[in-house]
């Protein structure tokens, strides 16, 4: 028997009995699941400077653990100075054993390393997904502050089968995802 993550572990012994019961499903597979972790961020300057992106591509993948790639503009906007399949940001998606992985750590590592932490707001995007953005990628412990040029936010998508955000809401709280009150 391999490694198994403990949030795997714990979906497996306590989340699922858990849901099943309240919101009385009839199968195992109806019990909603953590199908992937969207990482994601856009480099502003991206047009300009080259390097901004290839660190953020950098950062993503020490954070992630998993190769990151860069995100490519799909129009021409001017106003930017913007053309077509220019370099603009940095994405990784996570599933399976990495994605648990990733969230342990974002959890109980990163999320507690953030300045004047109260919770996390619990709005979802109806349809049982949850997207956070973090203000500074410094608050994960992958990332070196003294090499950092400069310091730049993140979105993070927590994708579920969950067909109501009452469901997805529920799973993400017995994941122990820090919600306000």
């Amino acid at each position: 028997m391999g490694y198994t993550p403990n949030l795997k572990a714990k979906y497996s012994a306590e989340i699922i009995p858990t849901l099943m019961e309240k919101f009385s499903y009839t199968s195992v597979m109806q019990v909603p699941k953590l199908t992937k972790i969207v990482l994601s961020q856009g480099v502003g300057k991206g047009t300009t400077d080259k390097k901004l992106v290839e660190n953020a591509v950098k950062e993503m993948t020490m954070i992630s653990g998993q190769k990151a790639y860069a995100t490519m503009s799909k129009k021409d906007i001017s106003n930017f100075k913007l053309r077509k399949g220019m370099p603009v940001g940095a994405k990784v998606t996570l599933r399976n054993d990495k994605m648990y992985e990733f969230l342990e750590r974002f959890l109980r590592v990163s999320l507690p390393r953030t300045r004047d932490f109260r919770g996390i707001k619990t709005k979802l995007d109806g349809r049982g997904n949850y997207n956070v953005g973090i203000k500074e990628q410094i608050m994960f412990p992958e990332i070196d502050i003294d090499k950092i040029q400069n310091i730049t936010g993140m979105d993070i998508t927590f994708v579920t089968s969950a067909s109501t955000d009452e469901e997805g809401f529920e799973l993400l709280k017995n994941f122990g995802f820090p919600f306000k009150k």
